[in-house]
């Protein structure tokens, strides 16, 4: 089993999460920001990666450093679970639909971290939800995964399924790069013999 345990302890937040790459979706998530947890959930349940995720932040300051240090831990688990690479699919992109809403993502599970992120909201907010930390979240993940990772928004007009196309657009491209290819069991999946950097 592909699972990782991470702790994450600071001034600003204390995190603990739990991931298993080769679950079924299940999700047990509490950050104390409630469409954060509602986007995890879909990411959970998409990427069909069992999450659960605790987390106690300054959220009487702002949803930043919360959203941001659950990308970082949720990034450091994922890389964690992959081990060593071996047998997993490593590629993968698709274009997410969510009703007037298009989001293309493409991912690359290389060690080498980089994030694309070319998507804008019209409005500031989804409810009490500051839209930017949608990027800073995917920043985050990218980083700390070791992924490189584009996400491009092509046209959209409701900002919640902007967010959401993102969210789900990463869960599915997630479920299939982590996936094990039956035909190449075992390999690495790079001619340099090793991922990571």
């Amino acid at each position: 089993m592909r699972t990782a345990s991470i702790t994450r302890a600071t001034k600003e937040t204390d995190i603990r999460l739990a991931v298993n790459l080769d679950g079924t979706g299940k999700a047990t998530i509490a950050t104390g920001v409630g469409f954060f947890d509602h986007m995890l959930d879909l990411l959970a349940r998409h990427s069909r990666i069992d999450m659960d995720i605790a987390a106690k932040g300054d959220l009487h300051i702002d949803f930043h450093h919360t959203v941001e240090d659950v990308g970082i831990a949720l990034g450091q688990a994922v890389r964690q679970a992959l081990g060593d690479m071996r047998g997993m699919t490593r590629y993968a992109s698709l274009y997410m639909p969510m009703d007037e809403t298009l989001t293309r993502v493409a991912l690359d599970i290389s060690g080498r971290p980089f994030l694309v992120f070319r998507t804008e909201f019209a409005v500031a907010k989804i409810g009490e939800f500051d839209t930017e930390l949608v990027r800073e979240f995917f920043q985050a993940f990218a980083i700390n995964a070791g992924v490189t990772l584009h996400v491009e928004t092509l046209y959209g007009a409701n900002a919640h399924h902007i967010a959401e196309s993102c969210f789900k657009g990463l869960a599915r491209a997630l479920r299939a790069a982590v996936a094990i290819d039956p035909a190449a069991a075992g390999e690495i999946p790079s001619t340099k013999g090793s991922l990571g950097g």
